[in-house]
């Protein structure tokens, strides 16, 4: 990974924080990382932000590059890869983050021989806080893997997975951070209907969600143990979590999980 000219196809959002990550992170160096796009705006944003090289054409990027980050949006992926697909060959590394394109579709619009990696990052990767799942297409080796996995850790933490697994993860993580927000929103609300002045119910409901999974993360400890630690006999946290579970609150987070999972299978198909 050292040596390698990593190009994005493709410069949105995602593309911008793993950008700022690799240099964060000292990856790679400026030099070593290209992108194109179809704004010359975006382009001449990231090139003045980070320094990076940019390309007027996909191909052009392609030529240049030894990884490649396909970062388009989905529906855009079928003329990206009529385009320039062929150009990739088994000298490229191809990393899909594109939501629900199959590695089989993917490898059928690439040169023969060119290696893929598809994964499945989400927004916090924006803070340097994803989460990926990644998936070795069928002539991924375990460098490529590694190189993929170093390139995801640079915004967050990765796991491994096989590709059937990625639409679960596209409901639990992908869609994840749709369900925290909507629950800070509502811890706040809470607040809020207490009497607390809107933007301190807000800061305190962030650090409370930020804090508690910091602390879930850093000590390993299984969340039931964690919540009886702050859950005293007859106290003021068994009694809102009588009402959460009155509003049967845990079942409708894994219903929202099984729907969107169930969503992200029908949308892969039609793209498949």
């Amino acid at each position: 990974m050292n040596t390698a000219r990593i190009g994005f196809l493709g410069a949105g959002n995602m593309s911008g924080a793993l950008i700022a990550g690799i240099i964060a992170g000292k990856t790679l160096g400026k030099g070593q990382i290209g992108a194109s796009d179809p704004s010359a705006a975006r382009l001449a944003e990231l090139s003045a932000n980070h320094g990076i090289t940019t390309f007027g054409t996909n191909a052009e990027l392609v030529k240049w590059a030894t990884v490649l980050v396909l970062g388009v949006k989905p529906q855009v992926v079928p003329a990206v890869l009529a385009e320039c697909g062929a150009l990739a060959g088994p000298e490229h590394l191809v990393v899909s983050i594109c939501a629900g394109i199959p590695i089989a579709t993917l490898e059928s619009g690439l040169g023969k021989g060119c290696r893929v990696v598809r994964a499945m990052p989400n927004t916090p990767a924006l803070a340097l806080a994803g989460a990926t799942a990644i998936s070795a297409g069928t002539s991924a080796t375990a460098e490529d893997m590694q190189a993929a996995q170093s390139l995801f850790d640079a915004v967050g933490r990765t796991v491994v997975l096989s590709e059937h697994h990625l639409d679960a993860v596209t409901g639990l993580s992908g869609s994840g951070p749709g369900y925290v927000m909507l629950f800070v929103e509502a811890l706040a609300d809470g607040g809020v209907k207490m009497g607390l002045p809107r933007d301190v119910a807000l800061l305190l409901a962030s650090q409370t969600v930020f804090g508690s999974a910091k602390l879930l993360l850093d000590t390993r400890e299984h969340p039931a143990r964690l919540k009886d630690m702050v859950t005293s006999p007859g106290g003021t946290t068994i009694a809102g979590l009588k009402a959460l579970e009155t509003g049967a609150v845990r079942a409708a987070v894994m219903e929202a999980v099984e729907q969107a999972t169930r969503r992200s299978t029908e949308l892969g198909q039609r793209r498949g």
